[in-house]
């Protein structure tokens, strides 16, 4: 129920016609809406009375209306060629600008429209004029979507030569649910027809063989009688349904009434539908999708409700339970004039068809991404998504990689022209995948056998989490990758010093596979410890032992190369005690602005941490703290004036044992206690 929703003849039979008899009984139809049988009569008067202006005007609009751009084109190059000049036929320059767009015909479009530009003073056509000339630029420069596969549903049984409606998937991703007359003849409404012409919901399984099944309809408790049931959508959990019950008045095609309801329960089961409270009111409400706002449930929907920016825009209400919603709320980014529809949303994406940005045709998808603020700017999907006529109820899978549209593109089945209705698209994604092949090779390029790897998510600038594998009998191992992530591979040997690769995965477009080659060099061989007699102290949990060693340049946050040495210490002993988790604390002197050491700080004691992460300790064992220069331990505070080696002795690192052990012993030379 989008637009002309589908090809009803509301006509009569009749006897043979005079000519004067075709024209008024054409007007007649045409007046009431009924497009297809005026178009018929007036054919016929036409054929005689090729001069009457009105019966041509009528022939194009009527046309146009029925999505038959071909046949209105050539009616409006007629009436075109009879204005001479004077603006008699002004909108239908228009229109015969946006039939050529529909055509695909988007250098004669753009011509069309920058003249109607140019020529009118009706500044709401001119508006929408713009658009449109837009839209044919874009389209002009369009590429294919890469990887981007778009094929009309290939069964009789569910694309009938009426309009099919919502397809969209169950949460099993394996059932398909729309909306269809499943009729594949023109319907008249002439009062003897006894077949039923009001739209129904289907669903359909994907067999074993990735073919549909034939589809059934839904039982009573959802498809009502004297209702047109459509616009069906499955909350992700797959426990409700949602849906609109519709009433078209049967003299003119119109909508008069469209309310949401909402049925509970699952697949093959569900319960009594009921009115959705809080969404429906005294305007038309349609296209429900259940998504996210803020954090919480939400429908979104499109509604002609007072207050809007056009014909239809879109809304959301939150989701109070049991099929209760707050008031509708307006979407601020994504409305404009034209109209907004068929809403759908998935992980932080709302997806929609609109008449009132650049497009290539008459409705384009769009999407727009929620940043936890606002809306981005809707963007088009572009070529093959779209088309240069109708593209609506965009949907996908759950697992995002395939998904539905409609459209009455060229290659659709239709009842009258050939782009009057619209089938159901399957869209198939190219899944985007992501691998890492490292190895561990000695300097002189010689693989390593049994090497320690360490697979690094690097989330906001810092470390999370660590994957470690273990290349047994050979020197490589393989990762699954995340998408539009940052890595850190590290390679670590008893014997070897390690080595470490940073890399990620963002904006790939088609799958890739990552080789990295990691170097570790050998150590040389430790000497001989001397023999050192009672030379040891105790220390115990939450008492700040200072790295001596570990000396920082003014404004830098590099280990100098003398700091290894206390760190390899603190490593043998998260070695000797693997159950010790240790706190390290950097601290900077007084010099330069508070807020600046204090991230100075910080990064230093990360320094430390990423050195004794790359030696192997487990990253979840080491917590790093920059305390800035909250506590100086002689008089070098802001203000005074101190020489560098008084500045420096504010310049440390500490580490305190915060998890494990309440007491080790350590050697006196190597670790002095904290002021």
């Amino acid at each position: 129920m989008v637009c002309s929703a589908y090809v009803i003849v509301l006509a009569q039979p009749i006897n043979k016609s005079s000519t004067e008899q075709l024209r008024v009984f054409g007007t007649e139809l045409y007046e009431n809406g009924d497009y297809v049988n005026a178009i018929e009569k007036l054919k016929e008067y036409y054929k005689q009375e090729r001069d009457n202006i009105d019966v041509a005007y009528m022939l194009a609009d009527a046309s146009f209306k029925i999505k038959d751009f071909k046949y209105a084109n050539t009616r409006y190059k007629i009436l075109l060629k009879k204005d001479k000049g004077e603006g008699e036929f002004d909108k239908d320059l228009f229109n015969y600008g946006r039939s050529l767009k529909m055509m695909g015909e988007y250098e004669m479009a753009s011509d069309a429209l920058e003249k109607f530009i140019d020529y009118t003073d009706n500044d709401a056509l001119k508006e929408q004029a713009k658009v449109e000339f837009d839209g044919a630029q874009q389209a002009l420069d369009m590429l294919e979507t890469l990887g981007l596969t778009v094929e009309r549903l290939d069964s009789k049984d569910i694309n009938s030569k009426q309009s099919e409606y919502s397809p969209s998937y169950a949460s099993d991703g394996q059932t398909m649910y729309y909306a269809s007359l499943a009729s594949n003849k023109l319907i008249i409404l002439d009062g003897s027809n006894e077949e039923d012409y009001h739209l129904k919901i289907y669903k359909s399984r994907k067999g074993e063989k990735g073919k549909w099944e034939d589809p059934t309809p839904l039982g009573t408790e959802i498809n009502r009688e004297d209702f047109h049931t459509g616009n069906v959508k499955i909350s992700p959990d797959g426990t409700a349904m949602y849906f609109t019950r519709a009433e078209i008045d049967p003299s003119t095609n119109a909508v008069t009434s469209s309310k949401i309801f909402v049925s509970f329960g699952s697949d093959g089961n569900w319960g009594p539908a009921q009115e959705v409270q809080g969404v429906n009111g005294p305007y038309l409400a349609k296209h429900p999708a259940v998504g996210e706002l803020f954090g919480r449930e939400v429908l979104y929907f499109s509604s002609d409700m007072e207050g809007g920016d056009g014909g239809f825009d879109i809304y959301y209400a939150t989701n109070k339970g049991d099929g209760v919603f707050g008031d509708p709320v307006r979407l601020l980014q994504v409305n404009t004039p034209g109209d907004e529809e068929t809403p759908f949303y998935k992980d932080g994406n709302l997806y929609f068809s609109s008449t009132g940005f650049p497009g290539m045709g008459g409705y384009d998808i769009f999407y727009s991404t929620w940043d936890g603020k606002r809306w981005s700017n809707p963007i088009n999907m572009g070529k093959g998504y779209n088309s240069p006529l109708d593209d609506l109820f965009f949907s996908l899978s759950p697992d995002g990689y395939s998904g539905f549209l409609t459209s009455n593109r060229e290659g659709t089945s239709s009842v009258e022209s050939s782009t009057c209705c619209n089938d159901i698209y399957e869209v198939l994604l190219e899944k985007v995948e992501a691998t890492l092949v490292t190895g561990a090779f000695t300097e002189d390029k010689k693989p390593i056998d049994s090497t320690d790897f360490q697979l690094i998510l690097i989330e906001n600038g810092q470390m999370g989490t660590t994957t470690p594998k273990n290349s047994a009998k050979t020197n490589k191992v393989n990762y699954a990758l995340e998408l539009e992530k940052a890595y850190v591979i590290i390679a670590s040997k008893e014997g070897y010093f390690p080595d470490t690769l940073e890399f990620n995965t963002v904006e790939l477009d088609e799958s890739t596979d990552f080789a990295k080659v990691l170097y570790l060099k050998k150590k040389p061989a430790p000497p001989k410890p001397a023999v050192v007699v009672d030379n040891y102290e105790t220390i115990t949990i939450n008492q700040p032992i200072e790295l001596k060693n570990i000396l920082y340049d003014f404004d830098d946050d590099k280990i100098l190369p003398e700091a290894e040495q206390d760190l390899a210490v603190i490593l043998d002993l998260m070695n000797q005690y693997p159950e010790m988790k240790i706190q390290l604390n950097s601290h900077t002197d007084a010099q330069g602005k508070d807020k600046y050491n204090q991230d100075l700080s910080q990064r230093r004691a990360s320094s430390a941490k990423r050195w004794l992460i790359q030696n192997g300790v487990e990253v979840t064992r080491i917590r790093a703290v920059g305390k800035g220069e909250t506590e100086i331990r002689n008089e070098c505070t802001n203000g005074v004036k101190c020489d560098d080696d008084q500045h420096r002795f504010n310049r440390r690192t500490e580490f305190v044992i915060t998890e494990g052990p309440t007491t080790i012993q350590i050697e006196k030379r190597q670790f002095k206690k904290s002021n």
